[in-house]
């Protein structure tokens, strides 16, 4: 039998079943539309063959609708409560057992994922979505591409260009890994309980090549952290702490890597930033 979608009304029986009141701090506003959950799956480019890892899965409603297209699914959940009944309602809703894994874990501290899955697909809470980004990409080199669903302000940053007001260190580190994209809207009216926030869609695709090694990374995001610290000041003096000492040892630095001592952070790419984490 094909799998069923969850609707609004056994979405709110689960969480009073489970003594679930939805949170501000885990970010449980819960998607209750169908249609939103398939057009996340649609915008990922989720096929059977996939192999799927989802984080913050809650009742099950975007999990389900991964799971309708034949895909297998990881799925990473803190919520003790909400980890240990997920098999259980996709079973109901006729998912075979060999196609779900539930992982009852802070994605934060995740540092293995069976089946080594290419797809990332998530609906993220505002406080945590950055960081746990970045970690699953630092972490799994396999990741190739995703969608995450995500406060207006942090997926417009995430796929901000240079020299745009919102570009900012979240979205240099980002797109270290590869590109990003606005995906899609998404209307408050979906969730429940409904949130006084717009969100929307994100989505990366993986670079084929890594940029460089563990080891740049680090040396590049040092540079970017100090960069956007003091984003009003030029960067001969914003990272004078990072690269010599002195405004002019930075001025040398950053000419010799072929960057304007005299632009500001937010002017600069990742291969700007690359660069002078490689000439430094």
């Amino acid at each position: 039998m094909p799998v069923s979608l969850l609707g609004a009304a056994e979405i709110r029986r689960l969480a009073a079943d489970l003594d679930v009141t939805p949170t501000k701090k885990l970010g449980q506003n819960f998607v209750v539309d169908a249609n939103t959950v398939r057009k996340i799956v649609h915008a990922a480019r989720v096929t059977a063959s996939d192999r799927v890892v989802e984080i913050g899965p809650g009742l099950g409603s975007l999990t389900l609708a991964i799971l309708e297209t034949g895909a297998s699914v990881v799925a990473v959940e803190i919520d003790h409560r909400l980890a240990e009944r997920l098999p259980v309602t996709a079973a109901v809703h006729d998912v075979p057992a060999d196609r779900l894994t539930v992982i009852d874990a802070d994605a934060l501290r995740v540092t293995e994922l069976p089946g080594e899955p290419e797809v990332l697909v998530a609906n993220l809470p505002y406080n945590v979505s950055v960081p746990v980004l970045l970690h699953f990409l630092e972490s799994f080199p396999y990741l190739q591409r995703g969608v995450v669903m995500v406060q207006a302000e942090v997926g417009e940053r995430l796929a901000a260009p240079p020299g745009s007001k919102i570009y900012g260190a979240p979205s240099v580190k980002a797109a270290w890994y590869g590109s990003w994209r606005l995906a899609g809207t998404v209307s408050r009216q979906v969730f429940w309980p409904v949130p006084n926030v717009d969100s929307v869609l994100v989505g990366f695709d993986r670079d084929a090549e890594a940029r460089g090694t563990e080891e740049h990374r680090l040396r590049t995001f040092q540079i970017v952290d100090a960069a956007f610290q003091q984003r009003r000041k030029m960067l001969r003096q914003a990272l004078s702490g990072v690269l010599g000492g002195t405004a002019a040892e930075a001025s040398a630095r950053l000419e010799a890597a072929g960057v304007d001592p005299t632009l500001r952070g937010e002017q600069l790419t990742v291969d700007d930033y690359a660069r002078i984490a490689g000439d430094s």
